[in-house]
């Protein structure tokens, strides 16, 4: 670890603001209790999005959500529910939510800079009328996630652009070891990297929603 000596840090929100400087009017103001109709649209064309998550002690967790385009569904303009698919079973997002109803989610479009944030409360559903309105492939989600919207605003693209994620001649995932071999380094020792390999090979796709 760095010396301490080297550190400098910043203690408070006070210190914090007179070191970056105050937003634009613009950005200060940007934020809406509601969806609007390009929310909407937004929405109807996301296929993934990030949940931020904290328990009642703010110990943090963020979860990935994807589905085709269009997965979230729009109850009214200050509800969505985003439904849950078959998984690994940890639920680490719903168990915070069980205790700190707070949350913050991100939807992304392939290729856009820019990203809709929207912040709320949120509870768990482990059924509704509208379940039926989100099958895919004939899976009808166990539970869903309902958020009452407090705050919905965009994002500007800067991070995407620096990091230049969208660009495919960027992209590099050759120089990282495979799913299979990470699972088994840390997750599934007693399986053989042959059986990981067949299992996270081209059939995985088709147990998504098995």
């Amino acid at each position: 670890m760095t010396d301490a000596g080297e550190i400098s840090e910043i203690t408070s929100q006070a210190e914090l603001r007179e070191y970056v400087g105050d937003p634009l009017w613009r950005t200060a103001t940007k934020v809406r209790p509601r969806l609007g109709e390009l929310d909407r649209q937004w929405l109807a064309s996301s296929a993934f999005c990030l949940v931020g998550t904290s328990d009642a002690d703010g110990r943090c967790d963020v979860s990935p959500k994807g589905d085709p385009a269009g997965f979230t569904h729009v109850l009214d303009d200050t509800t969505i529910v985003v439904p849950e698919r078959p998984g690994n079973r940890r639920v680490d997002g719903f168990l915070n939510v069980l205790s700190n109803p707070h949350v913050g989610l991100i939807y992304l479009l392939g290729g856009r800079g820019d990203t809709l944030r929207i912040n709320g409360r949120a509870k768990v559903l482990k059924d509704a009328p509208f379940f039926d309105e989100m099958i895919v492939k004939g899976n009808r989600p166990m539970l869903a996630l309902l958020v009452e919207i407090e705050e919905v605003f965009y994002h500007c693209s800067k991070a995407f652009l620096r990091s230049q994620l969208w660009k495919p001649e960027t992209w590099r995932p050759e120089d990282l070891p495979s799913r299979a071999h990470i699972a088994k380094t840390y997750e599934r020792k007693e399986d053989s990297l042959e059986e990981l390999e067949a299992y996270y090979g081209p059939g995985y796709a088709e147990k998504l929603y098995g």
